[in-house]
């Protein structure tokens, strides 16, 4: 294999596929990128058995040259070094070069190396997906579904479903869920380009990759295409495939624990609201429970306390736009609040609660789609 490639795309793409490379690996080849050299691309291929990542290199962008192949081939080289190595490089252009033993000679500006390969043909291939079953969505509203729940998901590998985000597809609406037992954030939107009649239930993909694909989606509207076949889920993004492997199990009914009427219903803006609990976070967090309460003394205001702590306690006062129902107190985890309140773009937020032991209810005012659980702390005055 012998190919003349720009150093900046051939760093880029590298960039790209890193992202699936682990230390913790038990399969050797796996701590390495393969690199495919054919007559008109190069493809870089990096993979940790979880996810798979693939990165497309044309030999021309818009009639301007990007790479000259000289020799088809393929090699495996070891992703550590030839991340660093690359990016350090001095020329415009990077030479790479593999004899048939997998010696590789790398050349740029007044820069040449030598890096041991390893043989391709001894890298896990790829699964391969029919397209049957796919949708479309526009990646700025993936990016902002996945930050408006991957927050919930679980740390706990005992429950290796909870540390997924749920995708329930259903008549053109798709809606995501993630609770890790103790808060649950759910976003659903509606009338998305799917296959024909295609619903799909317990789908559940790992938080961290997901929010390692965030990392790949594009901020503008550009349309991602989702495909779902197996055990396996492909985004296709511009030049890159990204595969996930789709989590074993089933994901509990969480449509059960989310109250339906309230007895205390609190519309409140976002902002005021959002800097109080902040405030009373810096001092709850020293006792290191997060707690503080919520007391609703009148229909007008909202006090916000912490705990008492050696440093001290805070008291905050909210002025709502509309209390309606009981008078009630409740405490909680600041933390939580602050995570499901740095999500939500909307002035006002509603706040439903049904007890001072039954879930809290956020969501913003204005926007029936997104819901936010916080599961509330019994304390003792």
């Amino acid at each position: 294999m012998e190919f003349k490639i720009l150093k900046n795309k051939l760093h880029e793409s590298i960039q790209h596929v890193s992202k699936a490379i682990t230390n913790r690996t038990t399969i050797p080849i796996l701590s390495g990128i393969k690199i495919d050299a054919y007559d008109q691309e190069v493809i870089l291929t990096a993979s940790d058995t979880e996810i798979s990542i693939q990165s497309f290199i044309p030999k021309e962008i818009e009639d301007n040259p990007v790479i000259e192949i000289i020799r088809e081939g393929n090699v495996v080289l070891p992703a550590k070094f030839f991340v660093e190595i690359i990016r350090k490089l001095p020329g415009e252009y990077v030479e790479i070069k593999v004899d048939s033993s997998f010696q590789t000679t790398i050349k740029s500006g007044t820069s040449e190396l030598q890096i041991i390969g390893l043989d391709p043909e001894e890298y896990p291939v790829l699964p391969s997906i029919e397209e049957n079953n796919s949708i479309m969505l526009a990646s700025d509203l993936l990016k902002s579904m996945i930050k408006q729940t991957s927050f919930s998901i679980s740390t706990n590998e005992s429950t290796p479903i909870l540390t997924g985000i749920l995708w329930n597809l259903s008549n053109k609406n798709l809606k995501f869920v993630a609770t890790d037992r103790h808060r649950l954030a759910s976003r659903e939107i509606s009338n998305i380009e799917v296959s024909e009649d295609l619903n799909l239930g317990n789908i559940v993909i790992s938080g961290k990759t997901l929010n390692e694909l965030n990392k790949l989606l594009p901020d503008q509207n550009q349309m991602i295409h989702i495909v779902f076949a197996n055990n396996q889920v492909l985004f296709k993004i511009d030049s890159i495939l990204f595969y996930t492997r789709i989590l074993d199990g089933i994901y509990p009914d969480t449509s059960k624990i989310i109250p339906q009427t309230f007895k205390t219903e609190i519309i409140v803006p976002t902002k005021l609201f959002l800097e109080a609990i902040d405030r009373a976070y810096l001092l709850s967090r020293e006792n290191q429970t997060n707690i503080v309460k919520m007391i609703i003394r009148d229909h007008e205001e909202i006090e916000i306390t912490s705990s008492l702590t050696s440093l001290g306690k805070i008291t905050e006062q909210v002025k709502a736009e509309r209390i309606d129902g009981e008078l009630i107190q409740i405490s909680f985890n600041s933390k939580y609040m602050l995570d499901a309140l740095k999500v939500i773009d909307s002035e006002n937020i509603q706040i439903g609660i049904t007890g001072t032991m039954s879930p809290i209810i956020i969501k913003p005012s204005e926007d029936t789609n997104m819901l936010h659980l916080i599961l509330p702390y019994r304390t003792t005055n």
